[in-house]
């Protein structure tokens, strides 16, 4: 197996997990299956860098004397705002070459001010999205998911999801097994897939500001199989079905219908990944009512059905002991 170069851009005011993550999990890798990845990491002029915790980085020099790298991996962080024009230039010359090009949360304005994100489809850091997409209309911007895979090209959004994203090329390159590894000597999931959600559904809408109507939330997330019509739960809130539902958009900022949805959907996911419970059962338990609900929901939603999720992300069971 042909050992890949993975060359981390370095800049003043990285994020320091942004490339500490994704270099732990290479590394671990390269201690797997020795010969398999090395690592790299370079300055504009090889001097020093101070990430936004403070911590100092020394690489391992300056870019112009870097190797070719099989995975170019670019870091966001505060110095991503303002960058060098040396560095986009930099980044605009070499990033075709790269058979690999990663991008970790706001690293991926840095791709995009080089133009290599254009036509594509994107993610970054949830709080800088709209900004991303407002600069580079010519990127299709996701602000849902953990990370994006466009071909040769990745982003992800930010601090863990570096991680997250290194595994699934780690996993790619070698097999489950090793990536398996690695995730469990860093003490880590593997099995958060890309289009998993930046917030789970209850962080993803705001928490109402009335008491009965933040109730109402709670409870739809403790019980997804009931009936969670906008009538039932208005009568729960003590509420005509149709101010509960202008007053739930407005103080949440999404519909009861979708927040319904998207609850449904992660306790199903959830169950899936961590029960042995037959489909039929996890769509009842979700509210689905039947399997084909479910898929139709998870097809929409994720495109894969109920089975073909489980079989990809759900992890192997461990070997019994004697």
């Amino acid at each position: 197996m042909a050992q890949r170069t993975v060359l981390v851009v370095l800049f003043d005011g990285v994020q320091s997990l942004d490339v500490t993550g994704p270099v732990e999990v290479f590394a671990g890798a390269e201690q797997h299956t020795p010969g398999t990845y090395r690592l790299c990491t370079a300055s504009l002029d090889g001097a020093p860098v101070r990430t936004t915790s403070g911590l100092t980085v020394v690489p391992d020099g300056a870019l112009a004397g870097a190797p070719e790298p099989h995975t170019l991996l670019v870091p966001g962080g505060r110095g991503s705002r303002r960058p060098d024009p040396r560095l986009t230039d930099w980044l605009r010359r070499h990033g075709p070459r790269a058979e690999r090009l990663v991008s970790v949360c706001t690293g991926a304005a840095l791709l995009a001010g080089a133009g290599l994100l254009d036509g594509r489809r994107a993610t970054t850091h949830w709080a800088y999205s709209d900004r991303l997409a407002r600069d580079h209309p010519a990127v299709e911007v996701d602000p849902d998911p953990i990370y994006v895979r466009d071909g040769r090209v990745s982003t992800s959004a930010g601090v863990t999801s570096g991680i997250d994203l290194a595994l699934a090329l780690v996993e790619e390159d070698l097999g489950r097994d090793a990536a398996l590894t690695v995730a469990r000597h860093l003490v880590v999931f593997l099995r958060r897939p890309g289009n998993q959600a930046q917030f789970s559904a209850q962080l993803a809408a705001q928490t109402a500001r009335r008491e009965p109507l933040r109730e109402v939330q709670q409870w739809i997330t403790e019980h997804p199989g009931a009936d969670l019509t906008v009538e039932a739960l208005a009568a729960r809130a003590a509420l005509s079905p149709r101010h509960f539902a202008r007053a739930f958009h407005a103080e949440t900022g999404t519909t009861p219908g979708r927040y319904v949805d998207r609850v449904r959907l992660e306790h199903a996911r959830r169950l899936l990944e961590d029960t042995g419970d037959g489909v039929e059962e996890i769509s009842r338990a979700s509210g689905y009512g039947t399997p084909e609900a479910m898929r139709r929901a998870f097809v929409r939603t994720l495109g894969s059905s109920p089975a073909e999720y489980r079989r990809r992300f759900r992890p192997a069971p461990s070997p019994a002991r004697t």
